[in-house]
Parts: C-alpha cells; sequence; structure tokens
C-alpha cells in the first residue's frame, strides 16, 4: 500500500449525474450492494449532499452497512462523509448515531494498517465538534508511539489541530510533543512536531533550536525550512535574540536545498544590514541563478537581487558583484538575461566597467558562433548594453565603438540599426572620436548587407567626413557600390552582352529598352530567358534595380553635402568643378535610371523631388542651401538628442523609486498633538480621521474619488433582499480576492448559506466558499479567491443560497449583480524604442480599429484622456506634439503584468470647416498578440471615450 502525504479526498472523483438518485435508490445500493456498488452509491451521496439535499435516512443505512466494510476506497470515502454530513439536529444537539462513529474511528486508530489509522488521523484534523474527539484522544496519543512514521507525523498534526482547537482536551499537548521532538529521528515527524511548538509553545521550540543548533545543517529540507521561518518570527518580534541565531542564518546559506539557500538569504537581509550579510545573501541569490535550471526561478530569484539595489546601503555592498551577477548571461534564456544586463549596467562603476566590456566583448564573439532563435535578440541586447556603457562613462568609448561597428555587416537589421543609432550619438558627442569612427565606417562600409544601414551609414558619413581624404574616399565607395555610371548605359551594356553570347539560340519575342539616348533597343525574349545566373550587381545598384529609389535620395544628400564641404577645403576650382560634375553625374544618371523602366518599379516623385533638389543645389550654390546642408542638418541632430536625453531624464524621475519620503530633520508630528486650528478652519480632527479611514493620506487625496477604497466596493443584491451582499474587490498580480460581506436582514436563523461564483473569461475560481449558518440580523464576511490567467475583461457572477432553520420549502435563493473585473488593473505604461514598435506593430495579427466618438474638442485633450483612461505611455514626443495644428498621430504603448505587450497608434484630426466646440474626429487602432487584448482594450477605450463633467464643474 502506497501511502501519500496529501488528503483522502483528493483522491476521490465525484461523478455527475445527468439524473440524480432518489434516497430509495441509493438506501438499497448501500444494503445490499457489492464493495463497487456501495462505493458509487456512497460517492453520489457525498456529492448530493455538497449540492445541499439532506438525507437524515440514510445516516444509520451507513452506519450498519457500510462502516464495517474494510475496503480502503470505501473507508477514505467516508472520511469525507463525515467531514460533510450534518452533524446536529435542528435544534442544535449532537445526533445520537454519531456516538456509534466515534466508536468506529476509535477502533480505527488503532487498526493494524497503518494507512488506515494515518487517513483517519487527518480527518480527525478537520472535525470541529469537541464532543467527538474527546473519546479518541487516548488513542490519539498512542499513535505518537506507533512503528511508522506516517502514523506518527499524522499523530503530531491531529495533537496541535485539536490543541489549537479545543485545548482542554489535551492541555499537556506542547510538553507531549517537546517529548516526542527529543526521541524522534524521521525529519518529517520532526519538522511537524517542530512547527507545532512554534505556533503553540515558541519558548520550547527555542530551546530545542538552541539544544541542536550546530547539527542544523544535517537535517533534512523541510526542517531546515520550519527553523528559517522560526528564527525570523523570533528575531523580528524579539531584535535581541539577533545575535543568538544569526550564526545560525549563515550556516543554512550552504544548505544542499536551493529552497533553503533561497528562505535563509531572504532572511538574512531582513535581519541585518551588514555588508558582510548583505554580500553573503546576495552571493547565495547568484549562485542560485546560475545554478537553477527553471528559468522562472531565476526570475524571481533575480527580482529579489534588483529589490536589494534599491536600498542605497545594500547598492554599494551589490557593484562589487557585478562580475559574478554577470555569469547569470550563460543562462539561454532572453528575458533573464535582460534582466541581468539591466542590473549590470545600473551597478556598474568606473572601477570595474573595464572588466565588464570586456565580458561584454566576449559575449559578442559566441554569438556569432551560436545561432539559436534568441541568437539575434540577445545580440542586439549587448550592443544597447555596451551602448549605455558609452554614455554613461565616455572614457571606455574608444574600445567600445570599434566593435560594436563590426555588427554594421551582421545579418541581423535590428542589431546593425542599433549600432547605427549609437554611432550616430557618439560621433556627434565624442568629438575626439570622429576620425575613429569615420575610418571604421569606411572599412566596414564594403560588408554592409541591408539596405536601412547603407542609408543611415551614408547619412554619418556625408555629414561627419570634413577633411578631403575622407570625402574622397567615400565617394570612390559610391562609386564602387553603384558600379559603372550611367546606369542606364551600363545595365543596355550588360543585356547587349547577354544576347550576343546568345545569338546562336535564334530570334524569338522582343522585349523594348530605353537606351541612353532615349530611343528603343530590342532584346530576344529568349536570352532573358536562358540566362539562369543572376547578375550580380553592386549593392547600391541592386537596390535601385528592385525598385528602392529612397536609398538614391539619401545618397544624393550626402553627395551635396560632400561636394560643398569639398569646395570649402580646396582653393583649386578645377578640382572642385571635377568633384560636383561626378556628384551631379551620379545624381542624374539615378533619375535617369528611376525613369528609364528598367527597374522594377519607377522612382517616386518625392525621391525625384529629393535629389533634383540636390542638383539644383550644387549648380547654384547658393550660401542659404549650403548654411542648410552643413550646418542646420546636424544642429537639428543635436536636438534631437537632447530631447531623446530629456526624455529618458523625465522617464528615470517618473520611475525612480528611491525617494527619500520623509527628510532626517523633518519635525515628528504626533496625531494627539493635532488642533483644529493648526488644520485649518476647513478641516478637523473627525474630517482627517475619516478620511484616513476611507484609504485618504490628504485632503487632496480625499478630493480625489479614485483613491478611495470605497470605490472598489460592489453592491451585489438589493436593500430590500433578505440576504444583503457587497464585495469588496481586491486585484493582486495574478489572483483577485473577494471580499464579500453577507447580512442576514431576517429574523430567522439561515443554515447552509453558501456563496456560489462561478466566471466568464480567463478567470478560475480557486475553491468553493464553505457553507455558513447565520443567526437572525447577523452578518459575516466570506473571502473568495480567483486566479487570473491573462489580461482579458473578466466577469464574476453567481447567487447566495440557504435554507431557513423549521422551514420545509425547497432552497432560497438570491441572485448576485455581476462584478466586472477592469483590464487596467493589469495594465502597466512601458517603453521601447521606435524600431521595436515597429516590428511589434507588423507582427502583431489582431487589430481592433475604434471609431473616435468623443465630446472632448482639444486634439492635445483628447490624446491625453486616451493615456490616463488605458494606463498606456505615449512613445510619441512631446515636442512633436505642441503647437496647434489641425491634425494629431500620436502612438501609444504598455504591457500587462503577464508580459503580453498592447500598441495603439491614435489619429485625430479637427477639420478646420468645424467649430472650435465641435469634438474631435478620427479613428484609434490597436494591435495585439492575443485577441482578448486587442478586444478588452478597445472596448476600454470605447466606454471611456467621452469625458464626464462632474456637476458644477465647467465644460
Amino acid at each position: 500500500m502506497t501511502m501519500s502525504d496529501q488528503p483522502c479526498y483528493t483522491l476521490i472523483n465525484l461523478p455527475s449525474d445527468a439524473e440524480p438518485p432518489t434516497e430509495m435508490q441509493l438506501r438499497t445500493d448501500l444494503e445490499k450492494g457489492d464493495t463497487r456498488t456501495k462505493t458509487d452509491a456512497l460517492k453520489k451521496t457525498i456529492q448530493m449532499i455538497l449540492n445541499g439535499e439532506k438525507m437524515p435516512t440514510l445516516l444509520m443505512t451507513i452506519i450498519r452497512f457500510v462502516m464495517p466494510s474494510q475496503d480502503h476506497m470505501i473507508k477514505k470515502l467516508l472520511l469525507i462523509f463525515w467531514e460533510v454530513v450534518p452533524k446536529y439536529t435542528a435544534d442544535g444537539k449532537m445526533l445520537h448515531e454519531m456516538i456509534l462513529v466515534c466508536d468506529a474511528y476509535r477502533k480505527d486508530l488503532q487498526h493494524p494498517n497503518e494507512f488506515i489509522r494515518g487517513s483517519t488521523l487527518r480527518f480527525l484534523c478537520k472535525l470541529k465538534e469537541p464532543e467527538l474527539v474527546e473519546p479518541l484522544m487516548p488513542a490519539i496519543r498512542q499513535c505518537l508511539e506507533h512503528r511508522h512514521s506516517y502514523v506518527r507525523r499524522n499523530a503530531v498534526l491531529a495533537i496541535y489541530t485539536i490543541f489549537r482547537n479545543f485545548d482542554f482536551l489535551i492541555p499537556d499537548a506542547p510538553e507531549l510533543i517537546a517529548k516526542f521532538l527529543e526521541t524522534e529521528q524521521d525529519m518529517s515527524c520532526k519538522r511537524n512536531a517542530f512547527m507545532m511548538l512554534i505556533h503553540a509553545d515558541q519558548e520550547r521550540a527555542l530551546n530545542y533550536l538552541s539544544s541542536c543548533i550546530d547539527q542544523v545543517t544535517s537535517f533534512g529540507d523541510i526542517l531546515q525550512l520550519v527553523i528559517v521561518e522560526l528564527i525570523y518570527k523570533v528575531c523580528h518580534a524579539n531584535p535581541s535574540e539577533r545575535a543568538r541565531f544569526i550564526r545560525c542564518i549563515y550556516n543554512l546559506l550552504n544548505s544542499s536545498s536551493p529552497a533553503v539557500r533561497y528562505e535563509a538569504a531572504g532572511t538574512l537581509v531582513t535581519l541585518s544590514n551588514a555588508p558582510t550579510a548583505i554580500k553573503a545573501a546576495a552571493s547565495c541569490y547568484i549562485e542560485l541563478i546560475v545554478k537553477e535550471s527553471d528559468n522562472n526561478v531565476k526570475l524571481i530569484v533575480l527580482d529579489r537581487l534588483i529589490a536589494l539595489k534599491e536600498v542605497p546601503l545594500h547598492e554599494k555592498v551589490l557593484q562589487d558583484l557585478v562580475m559574478d551577477i554577470l555569469r547569470v548571461l550563460s543562462s539561454p534564456d532572453h528575458e533573464v538575461r535582460k534582466k541581468t544586463l539591466s542590473l549590470a549596467l545600473e551597478l556598474v562603476t568606473s572601477r570595474n566597467m573595464e572588466e565588464m566590456v570586456l565580458v561584454l566583448k566576449k559575449e559578442v564573439v559566441k554569438t556569432n558562433n551560436v545561432e539559436h532563435e534568441d541568437t539575434g535578440k540577445y545580440r542586439q541586447l549587448l550592443v544597447r548594453t555596451l551602448h549605455q556603457c558609452c554614455i554613461k562613462f565616455p572614457d571606455i568609448a574608444g574600445t567600445i565603438i570599434p566593435v560594436l561597428i563590426e555588427f554594421l555587416g551582421d545579418q541581423n537589421e535590428l542589431a546593425a540599426l542599433d549600432v547605427l543609432v549609437f554611432v550616430r550619438e557618439a560621433i556627434q558627442r565624442f568629438e575626439e572620436l570622429r576620425s575613429l569612427i569615420v575610418a571604421k565606417l569606411l572599412e566596414i562600409f564594403p560588408s554592409i548587407k541591408s539596405i536601412k544601414v547603407h542609408r543611415a551609414a551614408l547619412w554619418i558619413l556625408g555629414e561627419y567626413c570634413t577633411i578631403n581624404e575622407d570625402i574622397q574616399s567615400v565617394m570612390n565607395l559610391i562609386r564602387q557600390s553603384i558600379g559603372e555610371i550611367p546606369i542606364v548605359d551600363d545595365e543596355i551594356k550588360k543585356a547587349a552582352g547577354e544576347v550576343k553570347d546568345d545569338e546562336m539560340q535564334g530570334a524569338g519575342g522582343a522585349q523594348k529598352l530605353v537606351t541612353a539616348d532615349g530611343t528603343y533597343a530590342t532584346q530576344s525574349a529568349f536570352s532573358t530567358v536562358t540566362v539562369s545566373k543572376k547578375e550580380d550587381r553592386p549593392p547600391l545598384r541592386q537596390y535601385m534595380m528592385d525598385g528602392d529609389f529612397f536609398v538614391g535620395a539619401a545618397l544624393a544628400t550626402t553627395l551635396t553635402k560632400l561636394a560643398l564641404r569639398y569646395i570649402i577645403n580646396t582653393d583649386n576650382v578645377k578640382r572642385q568643378n571635377a568633384f560636383v560634375a561626378e556628384s551631379m553625374l551620379v545624381m542624374a544618371s539615378i533619375i535617369h535610371f528611376g525613369k528609364s523602366g528598367l527597374p522594377t518599379k519607377p522612382i517616386t516623385d518625392d525621391d525625384f523631388d529629393r535629389i533634383a533638389t540636390c542638383l539644383r543645389v550644387l549648380a547654384e550654390r547658393s550660401p542659404i542651401m549650403e548654411e542648410i546642408f552643413n550646418r542646420d542638418c546636424r544642429e537639428s541632430l543635436s536636438l534631437m538628442l537632447a530631447a531623446k536625453i530629456d526624455e529618458e531624464k523625465e522617464m528615470q524621475k517618473v520611475s525612480e523609486r528611491r525617494l527619500v519620503k520623509v527628510q532626517a530633520d523633518d519635525p515628528i508630528a504626533f496625531s494627539q498633538l493635532i488642533n483644529k486650528g493648526e488644520l485649518g478652519a476647513t478641516e478637523n480632527m473627525f474630517e482627517l480621521t475619516l478620511s484616513q479611514a476611507l484609504g485618504m493620506n490628504t485632503k487632496k487625496d480625499a478630493d480625489s474619488a479614485g483613491s478611495s477604497k470605497l470605490n472598489k466596493v460592489t453592491q451585489l443584491t438589493g436593500f430590500s433582499d433578505p440576504v444583503y451582499a457587497e464585495a469588496y474587490v481586491n486585484v493582486n498580480q495574478f489572483d483577485i480576492v473577494l471580499d464579500v460581506l453577507v447580512v442576514n436582514q431576517t429574523g430567522d436563523t439561515l443554515q447552509n448559506l453558501t456563496l456560489e461564483l462561478a466566471t466568464l473569461g480567463d478567470l478560475k475560481l480557486v475553491e468553493k466558499p464553505s457553507p455558513l449558518t447565520m443567526a437572525p440580523h447577523d452578518f459575516c464576511n466570506i473571502k473568495a479567491n480567483v486566479k487570473v490567467a491573462s489580461t482579458e475583461n473578466g466577469i464574476i457572477f453567481g447567487n447566495i443560497v440557504y435554507d431557513v432553520t423549521g422551514a420545509a420549502s425547497d432552497r432560497n435563493c438570491v441572485v448576485l449583480n455581476d462584478i466586472h473585473i477592469d483590464i487596467m488593473d493589469y495594465i502597466v505604461p512601458a517603453m521601447c524604442n521606435d524600431s521595436e514598435f515597429r516590428q511589434m506593430w507588423a507582427e502583431f495579427e489582431w487589430e481592433n480599429k475604434v471609431a473616435v466618438n468623443t465630446n472632448i474638442s482639444n486634439l492635445s485633450e483628447f490624446l491625453h484622456h486616451v493615456i490616463q483612461c488605458t494606463n498606456m505611455k505615449c512613445l510619441t514626443p512631446e515636442k512633436a506634439l505642441s503647437g496647434e495644428c489641425g491634425f494629431m498621430a500620436a502612438n501609444l504603448y504598455a504591457k500587462s503584468i503577464f508580459g503580453e505587450d498592447v500598441l495603439a497608434n491614435l489619429s485625430v484630426e479637427k477639420p478646420a470647416h468645424l467649430s472650435n466646440e465641435a469634438p474631435v474626429q478620427g479613428h484609434i487602432r490597436i494591435r495585439a498578440k492575443s485577441q482578448g487584448m486587442a478586444l478588452s482594450m478597445g472596448d476600454k477605450i470605447n466606454l471611456s471615450q467621452k469625458k464626464v463633467h462632474k456637476p458644477g464643474a465647467s465644460a
């Protein structure tokens, strides 16, 4: 027989029949059936009693015909039956039949089979009737001396529960268990006994711990965990005991159990602020993260380290452990690496900055040889971390930049773009490094594989190449990347060469091509069909061949800046004219190529206008245009970078947690000394205490209805219902706790009053609330837990059912109002950069387009109203949204506590023909990975678009 520590009723799967059997049928099965029939009948009886049915006639039948059975399944079912069956008469007296039950369980407590003894002892932990327990006490005591540990540990639990509920039945329980603990060898029995002493007689528990404190490391992990719990409680209640037990906590940091080490480290941090204690706890956390395989555990322990860092005194200790923290990067999980790098970046100092950079460089090299689904993301993460290292410590930028620029030739476009963002910022901020950056860019330019990286690299080279040697090098690179010019002539020559090679294959259908002088030439269809090898074209020409002429516009801007700068640097007019002519030839060739019909798509009007403008600038050489190209472009970049830095500082201020709420020299306010005069004419002590009772800290908070806890109270029934109920909805991170107040408004005693709840959405009721008995005009609180699995609008509904004492009618039922769970309780603002936003926008499958229907007439006011209602963060800079305009577009972003992303794009306008008081028009597009998130956020915006004006407030 296998034994389990689980309660016996978890092993039973109760059936649910469409048509429940009658009491007569059940009695027949219980009296005359075989073992299997009796088992099924007993299951159905238990289920019907749990559903509120009364079956008083079956009680004696079960005692006579079922209890004598030795079948283990029947005995387990009987334990459940005696737990749920009513044991009292209508006038509150114990049923006489229970004496027989008590005698049967006395025999089970003396049964030779250890499983029956142990499961019976577990059942006794649930009995609430001292009259039934009292005759069993001698047998329970004897079980402490049983040969099997399963019986002994359940006997300890039974004695503990009985002592806690009815201490008069066994007043010497602490002394009895203390003696048991001294002789017991089994760890599970010792753990239960020690846990009982902690709660029943803490002094005895401390004496035992003191007697064996040197052997604690040899104990089992379950006992060690209880010891850590005791030390935590004792040292917090009596700080003078810390010196006595803190050495034990230090020893448990080396336990073989990860759970014990984790708890010991957490306890050590709360008991001592000494640097040695914090360092020991942090080192223990780091070891746990490195050695633990479960990513969830890694993240939980990382959060503990991050919480340690929030304390300024602890942060100094953690700064010396940065290199140890970086060991966590060996984990393949992206989220773990992300948190680790973020923590290391916040802790790193000038002392260990160089060491950290060396580690990150090694990680960069590793990513080149390992192809994993998250390798690209990790590479991108390393690039950003190195970028932030440079900004934080400019002195090491010279060693990091050459490493990062190597990424420009990477296949991962996102990592390469991140490098370019960094290079653009670095070349603007660190003037002494410009020559190094330009040299590395020129070196890596031929190996770039992405059109976006090519465009950005061309812009940087055009903006920051100032000496003639670099300018000429850029021109050479451009000529190599674009190929022979004029482009159209070169393409036609290549095509003609192919025809010449294949003309022996015969003539066929012809395709018209435009020549350099604008006339048409024909090409054999056979030649185009039979040429299987794709022509290897230079990269920039291939982009334009594919119809992307935006790179041509960027190239024209770069050539214009270089030509204007070359003119300033060179006195020789002939050389000036030659360089300008070459630049104009490239631009004209691109325009001609775009209009020739050779590319898959013709040049767009925007790109054509941009290149034509650049041609005109070089032709006219106007001082105003030279000023714009040579100075204003760089100033615009400076302004953008400054705005970005200001935004990051603002975000840091908002997210700063380590705010000093009370200064050291602030006066202490004693509430007993506050009088009406000090509070002011409009507020007295009564108002102050009332606002505090409502959960409001200040008068300002009291004026804000949103800060009151009363807003979370939902009325579930009407005031005239026989049972009144209201619920306080407390939303935690992953669960919802409903604290339901139930009031009996009748003059009758209500029996078996049960709160029955059900859920819609991704919610799950954790446990069914137990039935209650309520006296006339009595009230009670019932708590119910609901587990939340995802961000989705959920509904909790149900009813209250009860019986009236003495009434022969059916059960009474009061239907409850629905409780709507607000999605906003799980949405928090978040930040991401533009490239991440665009990537997620393209990847997410679900879109919800919400039409704007509001009474708000101001564009900015509507945006702020949407942000306030949705908890989203506006990614569009404030400066870009400032000023008066007839339209507005903004990107919003938020995350749920479950890690789900939600994006929104707000596009609204105020047509000129409408009056100032007319509401704004437009759409809000929401995108998310899951359908539920997109729909729920859309519903929230729809419900809260209109601004509610309070009575008496101005519009």
